[in-house]
């Protein structure tokens, strides 16, 4: 188990600790409120529902005392909020639902005494004392849950020795991975991002001694991040400058680009045709520059560099399987067996070799609509702002154009990828006399169709063994962009292996449960 203590001078000080605890909350997550009567407990799990609501204090939070439950479904997850102090055993508890589908949701208990031997295992404590004219709060977590506990206390000394350190905190919506984003605002407005990205457990070893990450050149800690920004910035483009870091354990404070992502604005109904072209024009740009494979990594000395890793064979076939891993188990019910396994590594073996080129250039790997922000008070491809750029490769050019073009998020407009792709083409033309357009049609489509088959795997494994079902409604686009790139001539035989296990017609009718 691990404690942290911390002491509230008054009230205000007991909903900013519920604000702070908002900030790590995420679904399955249980938070045990100890105290006698008046101590606060109520008082913060209502600042910590509050901050999960757009309203903020707005949104009225009243005790459960007599309701006993007290759901709220339209928050940023759902959560359960519960007082035991009037039941009289365990049965009640169950007749409340507590136990039922914890996972799903973040539930609060006040009075947890009341469950005895019942406690979830995995959970945080939160135990609250009146001394003198003061709180004390006493911050435990036990099971899975207690490294939360830890981390919570080093991002507040982190800040506490930064030039941020009473700026307000605000969740930010991340993305499918397991780091932790804040937005910092100052008194006087000024902003920037709090990336929490501690270094990931080592996962299983499913090959020659080697795990998919490493594999597959997954970042496994924030050096990257810091590493690569940096040499953006240096050649010329527009990533986030670090302005505090601790990569040691975790942390950097890094420019903020604002809200103008292109994704929320191709939703919100806003013209993204700019922004388009200028995502295109960059990613022509960044094919005449040279690129290191070797970067130092700022600041540091025990980590003093980084390697940009090659797109290997290995790597483009790992990240390909996991259709085979998670995708096929979904749809058919069963695991592929050994002939439609060697079927498939055969088609792509032969298609590997149309993704090598003579000039390669940093691959960004995740340039789509949520990793692109305009900025259109910058000049030229400045205005495009990266992020999540911590796991590029070495590879060829085409698999950043596929990325953006092809979506997996967004439907863009019918002709806008053929339009787009005819304006990088046409650009590469006019740097470069030689430009072979009918390789690169190739490559585009080879890397389109992995690129495809490796997300249809990433959202059947974040649906199965994350429990984040979202994901799920962009597979019909995902697969249509499948289906458009094996038209190519160069896939034939991939095409067959599809048609052969995993129609489109099989792949269109299935749905999320």
């Amino acid at each position: 188990m691990i404690s942290i203590k911390r002491t509230l001078e008054n009230e205000a000080a007991t909903r900013a600790l519920g604000h702070e605890l908002s900030l790590f909350a995420k679904k399955g997550m249980v938070i045990c409120l100890y105290g006698d009567l008046g101590a606060g407990k109520t008082t913060l799990a209502r600042a910590l529902i509050q901050a999960l609501s757009d309203q903020g204090e707005n949104l009225e939070v009243p005790s459960p005392t007599f309701a006993l439950l007290q759901p709220y479904e339209d928050l940023r997850l759902s959560v359960h909020h519960y007082d035991l102090y009037r039941i009289a055993d365990i049965d009640e508890a169950y007749e409340l639902g507590l136990f039922d589908d914890q996972e799903e949701r973040l539930t609060l208990i006040e009075w947890p005494e009341r469950l005895g031997d019942q406690l979830p295992e995995n959970r945080i404590d939160v135990c609250l004392e009146i001394n003198n004219d003061h709180r004390l709060a006493t911050i435990s977590g036990s099971g899975a849950i207690a490294v939360l506990v830890n981390r919570v206390e080093m991002v507040a000394g982190f800040l506490s020795q930064a030039d941020w350190k009473d700026a307000r905190r605000c969740f930010l919506q991340g993305d499918a991975s397991a780091r932790r984003y804040e937005r910092l605002t100052k008194a006087d407005g000024a902003k920037a991002i709090l990336m929490d990205m501690p270094d990931l457990p080592d996962g299983p070893a499913i090959k020659a001694g080697k795990t998919y990450g490493q594999i597959a050149h997954i970042a496994e800690g924030i050096f990257p991040v810091a590493a690569v920004n940096a040499e953006l910035i240096k050649q010329g483009f527009c990533a986030p400058a670090s302005l505090q870091q601790d990569l040691a354990n975790g942390f950097m404070i890094i420019e903020d680009f604002g809200d103008q992502v292109f994704g929320a604005m191709f939703q919100r109904g806003e013209d993204i045709c700019q922004p388009l072209l200028a995502a295109t024009e960059l990613l022509a740009e960044m094919t005449i520059m040279n690129w290191p494979d070797h970067i130092p990594v700022p600041g540091e000395i025990k980590n003093p560099a980084h390697t940009i890793a090659k797109f290997d064979h290995a790597a483009f076939e790992m990240e390909a399987s996991l259709l085979l891993e998670w995708y096929w188990p979904m749809v058919k019910e069963n695991a592929p067996d050994n002939t439609a396994r060697q079927a498939f590594f055969d088609a792509w073996k032969t298609l590997f070799p149309l993704t090598e080129c003579d000039h390669p250039v940093w691959v960004l790997r995740d340039f789509h609509s949520p990793n692109l922000i305009w900025l259109p008070e910058r000049n030229g491809t400045q205005r495009v702002g990266l992020i999540d750029t911590q796991d590029c490769l070495m590879g060829h050019p085409a698999y950043d154009l596929v990325s953006i073009l092809q979506d997996a998020r967004i439907d863009l407009p019918d002709g806008y990828e053929a339009k787009y792709y005819k304006h990088y083409c046409k650009q590469r033309h006019a740097q470069d006399n030689s430009f072979d357009e009918d390789a690169f049609s190739a490559a585009y489509a080879v890397l389109g169709a992995q690129r495809a088959t490796k997300i249809l795997g990433i959202f059947a494994r974040l649906f199965k063994r994350d429990g984040k079902s979202g994901y799920l409604q962009h597979i019909p686009r995902v697969s249509k962009a499948l289906e458009n790139n094996l038209q190519h001539p160069a896939l034939s035989n991939l095409a067959h292996w599809y048609q052969t296990y995993l129609p489109a017609q099989l792949r269109k009718a299935y749905k999320a449960p």
